[in-house]
Order: structure tokens, then sequence, then C-alpha cells
């Protein structure tokens, strides 16, 4: 992947967030944060735990209140114009979770119908085959493997046919084949269109999956770049040499503008 985007005849970008600031009480979980995506990238947002990557998504998804900044979707003001914005999102969570005992046929047509969309039986069953669980359809949703969660959990993200699709930790906990699979189709959602804002912990994934990325550490934003310009960018920053093994990697990379210690 990773092949650079080339601006479509519309370049204003997807996504603007413009002087982020999200607070809880007196707490500031992120101050500052400006980024753009554009049409038809795949983005990633990385940071250690609690580095303000989950309440950079939530204001994105127009859950928190700004405490200053803006964020635009398609040039939509998510405070300002919320139904609208919204409309043009997927989400897909790192847990999501649906009825467990619903069939998979019955909560794609239960989804597809709160979307007040027209998708017949035959319709539902073309989606269902699409992500390889056509043989799965009748199957309750607590039956499934974890890697066909989350197939399932990204259908009913873009059954709606967003324009952006927020991905947090889609990876987290399956194996390689899943994970594989999910990067082709996160591939085909990009080739459609679309675009991507994911977190992961994953630096491989990050290297192999996206086109720009974004470290932010403390509730700031540290660096944005494609993987190999912040490889280009940092190889010789003395806190990324250090840890480095070799060749810098993006994690190297990482770990030196972020620090060694595990966080909670």
């Amino acid at each position: 992947m990773n092949n650079p985007v080339t601006p479509g005849p519309d370049p204003a970008p997807i996504l603007d967030v413009n002087a982020l600031v999200v607070r809880y009480g007196t707490r500031t979980a992120v101050e500052g944060v400006s980024l753009q995506i554009n049409r038809g990238e795949i983005f990633g947002l990385l940071g250690p735990n609690g580095a303000g990557k989950t309440s950079t998504l939530s204001a994105i998804e127009g859950l928190l209140k700004l405490a200053a900044g803006t964020v635009l979707v398609d040039g939509l003001d998510i405070q300002r114009d919320p139904l609208a914005a919204k409309a043009r999102l997927g989400v897909q969570l790192q847990a999501s979770s649906f009825q467990s005992e619903l069939t998979i046929e019955q909560i794609v047509r239960l989804y597809a119908g709160l979307y007040s969309l027209r998708i017949g039986k035959t319709g539902i069953a073309d989606r269902i085959r699409n992500i390889g669980l056509g043989d799965e359809r009748g199957k309750t949703y607590k039956s499934l493997s974890g890697g066909q969660q989350q197939r399932l959990s990204l259908l009913i993200a873009v059954i709606h046919q967003p324009i952006l699709l927020l991905l947090d930790e889609p990876t987290s906990g399956l194996d390689p084949q899943s994970r594989r699979q999910l990067w082709d189709r996160i591939e085909t959602l990009r080739t459609g269109g679309g675009s991507i804002l994911l977190t992961t912990h994953s630096m491989e994934e990050a290297q192999a999956v996206c086109d720009r990325v974004a470290i932010i550490d403390h509730g700031k934003l540290l660096t944005l770049d494609t993987p190999a310009g912040l490889i280009a960018k940092h190889r010789n920053d003395p806190r990324v040499v250090k840890g480095a093994r070799g060749d810098v990697t993006l994690e190297d990379v990482f770990i030196g503008l972020t620090g060694s210690e595990i966080r909670g």
C-alpha cells in the first residue's frame, strides 16, 4: 500500500481538524491538534495509551463538546451541523458489539433500516457474502469468531457508504490471516473513493497500510508525514538513535518521540 494520494477534481480535504482542544473538567486531553485528511487517503493516528487518540476520534465523531477549535467533515462543521456531518461518517470501534442473539442477517437488516436504506433480501445476502460470511449468515453474533465479528462490524460501519471511515484499533486481537483480510478491505474502500482514519498500536500496520501518519502524545501533535518521511526526518534524532537496533524503523521513531515507559 502506501501509494501516493493523487488529488482528484475536488482538492478540499475530507477532514479538517484545526486547533482542536478537548477538556474533561480541568484536564486537557487534546491541546491544539491540527491535521487534514485528503480524499482517498488512509491516515494513521498513533500514540501511547492516554495520548489523546480516543478523545480526538470522539471529537471528530461529534461525541464531545470542543473546548476550542473546529472539526469539518466534508466541509461541514461537526458542532454546527452534526446530523449532516455524522451522516458522512462510518465508525468501527475496537470492541464493537451487537445484540448477541441476533443472526448476521438480522443485524444487517436492522442497521440498513436504521439508515433508511432500501436493501432487499438479495442485497443483504450479497453484502454478507462479500465479506466472506455467506455460509454463516444464519449464525448468531455470539457464535462468531473474533475475525468474523470484525468483518461484520466493518460491514455495518460502511453500509451507508460513508465518505470517511473511522477505525479504532480495527485489527486488535486478530490472527495474521484476518488482519491481512481487513487490510485488503480497507484498501478496497479507499480505492472506491473513501477515506480512512485509523488508530493502531501496530507500527507494522501503520507502515503497511497508511499513506500518512501522525504521532500524538500528551494531547499534542508531535509529528506528521508519510511513514518513510517520518523515518527520514527523525533518523538522526538522538532519542531515536539511542533505542534503534540496526536501521531506524517507524517503531524506533515512535519510541524515541514518546518514550519507552509503559503506559496504563
